[in-house]
């Protein structure tokens, strides 16, 4: 990771230049990074014959928090432009036997599921690797049923002035962190957090904070949002 910087002429051309080094160890260094990812996934309402869609699913590893939920979907898309990533993600559903798992090397951003809707969206620290989120998340909202269930985990930091029922960062935290982070091409933004609850109704809304490894002393925060597409909204998928 500290000599790979993503070199390449496309989002999707730097996605493998950074991770294709590093594919087959990316879950194990992930785990200690990315915290609440099985939080997220295990509060997210599940109901038979869904059809759910990860968005920037990587490898895949998020769907071994809801082994016992796959035979109940429907179907179940991993989204992603990283090929490398991918490839682990076929090798695991391969391994599970998991015949209603899909691999997707698309866009999140205009990625629409075969059936025309999606059930369920979900980002595990994909967001901040998107360089247009606001288009995978109008996106998201495009294809969920009315009703449908969006579910985020991410770094984030706050705005200078949050809603008064959110966590107020430092100087420190709101400065640090985006730098930090952008040499990974990883943009931790001040927005997710209000876009997600004007957009959706909130069902649960939790923000942390996480150790880095190799990094004492301070964290990075994180956020956990799971939300509902409202039953009448512009544009809803049929």
């Amino acid at each position: 990771m500290v000599f790979t910087r993503g070199k390449g002429k496309s989002h999707a051309e730097r996605l493998d230049n950074f991770y294709s080094g590093q594919m087959n160890d990316y879950d194990n260094f992930r785990k200690r990074l990315l915290r609440g990812r099985t939080e997220m996934m295990n509060s997210v309402p599940v109901s038979d014959g869904a059809v759910w869609v990860d968005m920037g699913g990587g490898t895949g590893a998020n769907l071994e928090n809801i082994c016992d939920k796959i035979p109940t979907l429907k179907s179940v898309y991993i989204v992603d432009l990283a090929s490398s990533l991918l490839e682990v993600a076929q090798k695991r559903v391969e391994e599970h036997q998991w015949e209603n798992v899909h691999i997707q090397n698309d866009d999140a951003t205009t990625f629409t599921p075969p059936e025309g809707y999606a059930d369920i969206v979900t980002f595990s620290y994909s967001l901040t690797m998107i360089p247009d989120w606001y288009a995978a998340m109008d996106n998201a909202l495009r294809i969920l049923k009315p009703g449908g269930v969006i579910g985020v985990v991410d770094f984030y930091v706050a705005r200078k002035w949050p809603d008064e029922k959110h966590r107020k960062h430092s100087w420190f935290t709101r400065n640090y962190w985006p730098v930090h982070f952008s040499t990974d091409n990883v943009f931790l933004s001040h927005d997710h957090v209000p876009y997600l609850h004007r957009n959706f109704e909130p069902i649960e809304f939790q923000e942390h904070y996480a150790k880095v490894p190799y990094i004492p002393i301070i964290r990075v925060p994180y956020y956990i949002f799971i939300g509902r597409k409202p039953l009448e909204m512009d544009g809803d998928a049929q």
